[in-house]
């Protein structure tokens, strides 16, 4: 109490100026101490100045595409930036990744993404799932069940199985929008539509994923063709009620994280343009956790009403519910210890949404920029088309299969192509708990690497006429002859995409069951592409013109 009287006497014996000389004095040793910091720093990098409260926000958009290219050319292939209190090294060269992504199951050194702040907690997404999870040993628990549903041989055939199902609901509808009023079924080959092509394909990849990952359908085909028709059908029970707005909300939930991983608590609750943006994001996050709570509720139940010795249908939802229970049909227990458990709705829920985010924007946003190089690149197009045809005859009965995908080459090198040129995925981040060794310098704990995968993908150094698009560098080439790094299309590592072969395999089928059947041409061909960009890539929107093949 004596102190306190002190403090409050002396408090009462200062003047205005006497305050405003204390917080002058006291932003003076803040700026002294920042710059004093920021000066004494080890490995002293080349990048933009960082200023007292704001660090290097000014140079910041939400794009990281534009800011990694503009970092990598006005800094070169290892720079500095500093965002949200962290210093973050940006690579742009194959070969300052070979430690970061040689995977290895005892060194977990660059096994963490993003490091835990009250930021990714505040997105929904900290301990949770496998995208951002910082806890090594939970995410290890995750990523194991994870797998388990999706790496599974069976998974591969049933991705074909409900590829082959879909396709022919989503030609009936490009048919009947030929002529809503009056379509003639004579017509055959005879008539050519009009769409926004990257619309169609987003809810032919969210009806796929739905389906694959629930065992039961979403019919967003369905619902975005009742929005462009006249004519309505009606599909019953599906299992997401507004299909509509839950894709365009995953979207953006997928773009938004970049504003919780660069940004502070100020500019996110307090600066207007993100404060608006950020409260129509969490107002969308707590929509998206609420669809996802009630589909797993509602499958427990389901389960929990099936009598024990009954087989259970196989899916992702099913197979993370029943995981070290009595049900579990697996039966793999190679998790340990305090892991030897099931998994919490929680935890579901964030392995559940990852899939989902992964299954549906990136894979449609792939297809989506493939289909526009292909129109741009006729003679590339007429290969791949030929190669289809040699698989698959046209005058044949059609039954795509898995193994027959695997004899694809040329489709595979145009996808690799495109993934090199126009990467979904814009960077992947590692964050490092102990000291560690990089592009040739010691680094302190407490430091983010930030992996431009667009500078990785078009080096000089590693790729002749990067700019030009030629899927001939990846066909019948031996993938021993560039660096094993120069393409990381999925990451790298452990912490690579555990999603990539089921993407692969969704965009094979998506290739043959379109390119097969109908030609494709670009409303306008000087158009550019419309994306909209963040640690992700999505397209917008795609006109095309699409016709039967002759």
């Amino acid at each position: 109490m004596a102190v306190l009287t002190v403090i409050e006497k002396i408090l009462l014996v200062l003047s205005f100026t006497d305050y405003l000389i204390l917080i002058v004095l006291a932003l003076s040793a803040y700026v002294f101490r920042f710059y004093y910091k920021y000066i004494t720093r080890p490995n002293k990098l080349p990048g933009p100045l960082p200023l007292p409260f704001i660090e290097c926000s000014y140079v910041f958009t939400s794009d990281t595409r534009k800011l990694f290219t503009s970092l990598q050319q006005k800094y070169g292939d290892i720079c500095e930036i500093y965002l949200y209190g962290i210093r973050r090294i940006v690579i742009s060269r194959p070969e300052y990744l070979e430690k970061m992504l040689t995977p290895s199951s005892k060194d977990t050194t660059f096994m963490i993404r993003l490091p835990y702040t009250e930021a990714i907690e505040e997105f929904g997404m900290a301990r949770r799932g496998i995208t951002a999870n910082h806890d090594v040993k939970l995410w290890r628990f995750n990523r194991h069940f994870f797998n388990q549903a999706v790496l599974a041989p069976s998974f591969n055939y049933e991705v074909v199985e409900w590829a082959n199902k879909l396709f022919p609901e989503l030609e009936g509808y490009w048919k009947s929008l030929v002529n809503s009023d009056s379509y003639d079924d004579n017509l055959q080959n005879n008539w050519t539509l009009e769409i926004d092509l990257a619309t169609w394909i987003r809810r032919f990849t969210n009806d796929m994923i739905v389906v694959l990952l629930t065992g039961e359908r979403s019919y967003s085909m369905a619902s975005y063709y009742n929005s462009q028709s006249p004519v309505k059908v009606l599909r019953s029970n599906p299992l997401i009620q507004d299909s509509e707005r839950f894709i365009k909300g995953a979207g953006d939930h997928l773009m938004g994280l970049t504003l919780f991983m660069y940004l502070g608590s100020f500019f996110r609750h307090h600066v207007p343009f993100y404060k608006y943006r950020v409260k129509k994001l969490l107002e969308n996050r707590d929509y998206l956790f609420e669809i996802l709570n009630s589909i797993i509720k509602k499958r427990r139940k389901e389960i929990e009403e099936t009598p024990v010795d009954a087989k259970l249908r196989h899916d992702m939802l099913t197979s993370l519910i029943t995981a070290n229970t009595e049900r579990d049909i697996n039966n793999i227990q190679s998790v340990k210890g305090d892991m030897l458990r099931p998994l919490t709705d929680v935890e579901i829920r964030g392995n559940l949404f990852d899939a989902f985010l992964g299954g549906t924007d990136t894979v449609s946003t792939s297809f989506s920029i493939i289909s526009y190089y292909l129109c741009h690149y006729p003679q590339v197009k007429q290969k791949m088309v030929a190669e289809i045809d040699s698989i698959f005859p046209p005058n044949a009965p059609f039954d795509m299969k898995y193994n027959d995908l695997l004899k694809l080459e040329y489709c595979e090198a145009v996808m690799n192509e495109v993934s090199r040129i126009r990467p979904t995925a814009n960077e992947f981040p590692r964050y490092v708990e102990n000291p560690c060794e990089v592009a040739g310098y010691q680094w302190d704990a407490g430091v983010m690497f930030h992996v431009n995968i667009n500078g990785i993908h078009s080096h000089k150094d590693h790729w002749p006429n990067p700019e030009i698009f030629d899927p001939e560098r990846f066909y019948k080439k031996d993938p021993n002859a560039r660096h094993k790094f120069s393409l990381v299309t999925f990451g790298g590592g452990l912490r690579n995409c555990p999603g990539r072969k089921l993407a692969t395999i969704e965009l094979l089928s998506l290739i043959v069951l379109i390119f097969r059947k109908f030609d494709i041409e670009l409303v306008d061909i000087n158009a550019p592409l419309m994306t909209k960009s963040s640690i992700v890539n999505s397209c917008e929107k795609l006109k095309v013109k699409i016709r039967p093949r002759n």
